[in-house]
């Protein structure tokens, strides 16, 4: 049995190999780990941004409710 593992390039991917054993894709890219963290990171703090946005939003539309609701008291009121 041999001990080394055979790679074969991945045909129109410069940083990709195949792992002949396992089948498995590698990336040969060092950088393109830390490329993809960054991505997902920057995409979570944009979907953050979204969610806070929409809370925010959602505060103001139930306080006009409110108001609306205490003006129809003061005009029925009367």
């Amino acid at each position: 049995m041999s001990d080394t593992i055979e790679y074969r390039k991945v045909e129109g991917h410069e940083n990709l190999e195949r792992d002949m054993t396992s089948h498995a894709i590698i990336n040969r890219n060092p950088n393109a780990y830390e490329v993809a963290k960054k991505r997902a990171a920057d995409a979570q703090s944009q979907r953050d941004a979204i969610r806070n946005a929409t809370r925010e939003i959602n505060s103001i539309k139930s306080e006009i409710h409110e108001i609306k609701n205490m003006l129809l008291d003061l005009t029925t009121k009367r």
